[in-house]
Formats: structure tokens, sequence, C-alpha cells
């Protein structure tokens, strides 16, 4: 029997998310293989995850510029190296599960991950396949650490496939444009009245998805600010608006909502598990550009409305969406009202974004990961 290790790390939500999508289908598709997903940090120290995982929350909520100055300095100089000299370190506390495991191949959906494998395959300590999964629409230098010892790279597009290439000396043959991910969900047909009806909206009015940006979720006065612009159109569109794990933002919807009188076309809720059902009847979603809501979004042919990234790499992917044609990004310094009126009363280029976002998704991005690893596949896409 084959086994199969995945690693990853609970920095964002993405990282997890990819990880379960590729672990399930495994285990829905494929006979005789075993499958173990390990969040990599929390195996070597659960002190060390807690402290890592808060830190990385805060930094990226409440001081996001110096966030920035982070991410970038960590491709190069000195925050490179200590992040290099850390994941080696750390490496060898995540032999033990890896000598112990025994596995054919392991699977890294996150940086961290992707590291300590490669540098123990460097120092000969173990013999497996490695693929990583980069979770994001641009690459990063710290991805790339050891990329020697990597055999395969999965990339959400061809530029950036082109650039790992390029620019990162990557072999073309280890390179693939699969997309990121996703749940299998999101190939499923659903009865859209039904879902329509359990959110407790109507059918004659077209829905806006708007994600507050939960527990990494930054600026609650802007998030307020665009919620509010929204619903100056509820005489044509419903909101579902989401907080995540976000009590104040979740208070702050309610009050938006209190100060309206609870119109019904404005439903809060503070988690949904149905978002592959909510993005299927949904004209628009309104998000921060993590690389799976993202990825979501565009599987679900959605036109995107980007508040709020991370800067560092949640703004190079709302760059990259932007330059696609399937999102519109407002700034900090854009008067949020204008792009709202402007967007929610031109159907023509909403409609346009959505056909954008359909052409640039990779709904079958868990499939062609999983089929390229485990059967040889040379292509995306083919079956």
């Amino acid at each position: 029997m084959k086994k199969i290790l995945i690693l990853y790390a609970k920095y964002g939500g993405g990282h997890s998310s990819a990880a379960n999508a590729i672990k399930n289908y495994i285990d829905n598709h494929y006979k005789d293989i075993e499958t173990n997903i390990v969040d990599c940090i929390e195996y070597i120290n659960k002190t060390i995850n807690k402290i890592s995982t808060s830190a990385y929350k805060k930094i990226t909520t409440t001081t996001p510029r110096l966030w920035k100055k982070v991410y970038y300095n960590s491709e190069k100089g000195t925050l490179s190296k200590i992040s290099n000299g850390t994941n080696k370190f750390m490496a060898r506390k995540l032999y033990h599960l890896v000598a112990e495991y025994s596995p054919d191949i392991i699977i890294s959906t996150h940086m961290f991950s992707s590291q300590m494998i490669s540098y123990l395959k460097k120092k000969n300590k173990i013999n497996c396949i490695l693929a990583t999964i980069l979770t994001d629409f641009a690459p990063h230098d710290q991805w790339l650490v050891g990329s020697t010892y990597g055999d395969y790279f999965f990339v959400s597009h061809e530029k950036m496939r082109d650039d790992l290439v390029n620019k990162f000396g990557i072999a073309k043959n280890k390179v693939y444009a699969t997309g990121i991910p996703l749940s299998e969900k999101f190939l499923q047909n659903f009865d859209k009245q039904e879902i329509i009806k359990s959110f407790g909206l109507v059918p004659d009015k077209k829905i806006i998805l708007f994600f507050g940006g939960g527990e990494f979720g930054l600026g609650k006065d802007p998030t307020i600010s665009i919620l509010t612009a929204l619903t100056k159109h509820l005489d044509n569109y419903q909101i579902i608006a989401i907080s995540g794990k976000n009590k104040k933002m979740n208070e702050a919807f309610m009050e938006v909502s209190s100060q309206l009188g609870n119109p019904p076309e404005l439903k809060i809720f503070d988690y949904i598990s149905n978002v592959p059902e909510a993005m299927s009847i949904s004209s628009l979603v309104v998000t921060k550009p993590g690389g799976l809501t993202s990825s979501e979004s565009l599987a679900s042919s959605l036109p995107i409305l980007i508040i709020n990234p991370i800067p560092g790499q949640e703004e190079e992917n709302a760059e990259f969406l932007e330059q696609s044609g399937a999102a519109i990004w407002i700034k900090p310094f854009d008067n949020a009202d204008l792009v709202i009126n402007n967007l929610l009363n031109s159907p023509d280029i909403l409609e346009k974004m959505g056909e954008n976002a359909k052409k640039i998704s990779h709904i079958f991005a868990t499939r062609d990961i999983c089929d390229i690893i485990l059967n040889n596949r040379t292509t995306v896409g083919s079956l």
C-alpha cells in the first residue's frame, strides 16, 4: 500500500483547506493508498505553533504594514537566513514523524514544510517524492528554498508557472499550472431555490456574498463602511454578510442592520459551513483575496470585489485578479460608495467579470494535482 503524508501549517486558513481537499480526494477516489495529514509546526512543538500563529494573526491584523516588510524582507537578507536556519532546526524534529510514517510521497501546502522536507532530502535522511502546492497567485522565495529536492510544484496560473521556470530556474517538467485545491463540492449542481430559501432570502433579487475577513480580517471601520455602502442597494440586491471568528466585526454588522430596521434583505452570520452552496446563488462576492476564497470564487464564476488585502501575498493576489478582469479592488483612498454604485448598476460589467473569472478558474485543480502525482499525468485538465 502506498503511503502519502500531507503537511500544512495554520498561518491563514487556505493551507489547511488545500491539504484537506487533497486528502479527501485521494481517500474518495483512490484505492490502496493510505493518507495522513499533519500540521507540521504543531507536530514539532505545540507551544511554538500557538505563539507563531498568534503572532501572525496579530501582526497581519494590527500592523499590516509591518507584515508587508516582514513578507518581502524574508525573501532575501537577514530575515531569510533566520527563517531558513529555523526551518533546518525544526526539520530535525519533523524527521521523527517522517521516519515513523515512512511515506512514499509527501505533499506540502506550506512553505515551511516544503523547506523542511527539502532539507531532509538534501541530507539523505529521507528518500521520497515531494510535491509542493503554492496557495497564492504570486511566488515567494521562501516557497522555493531547497527547490532542487522538490519533484512537483503546483501553481495557480500559467504566468506563475513561467515565473518559476524562468525566474527561479525550476525545471519545466516539474511545474504545473493546476490551480489551488478546492473541495469537490464546487463541482456539484445545487438546488438553488432550496438554498435561497434556506438563507431566508427571496428568488427575485440578486445576492451579494460578503466576507468580513473573519479571524484574519483587517480594518473594522473600512469593512463596515463598505457593508453600509452595499446596503444602499437593498432595493435590488440581498446580502449574506459573514463576520467570521471576529466578535467585534459581528457586533458591528448587527449594528448596521439595526440602524436600518433589520431589513430581511440583510442576513448576518458569524460562520457558514455551506460556502459552495452560498456562492452558487450569488452574483458577486466581496472579500479579502486569500488564495482559497479567491479560487473558490473563480470556480463559481463570481465577480470579486476585493477589500482589505493583507499586504504582501494578498495584495499580489489582488493585483493578479484585477489585471485578469475578474475583480475590482477597493483601495483605501477610493470612494467606496462610487465604486459600488457604478458596479451594481452596471450588469454588463458584472457579467464580463464573471466570464473572466470562469476563464482563469481551475475547477478540477484537486483532481489534476492528485492524478499528476499518482497517475504520472503530464498535462493539466486531461482525463
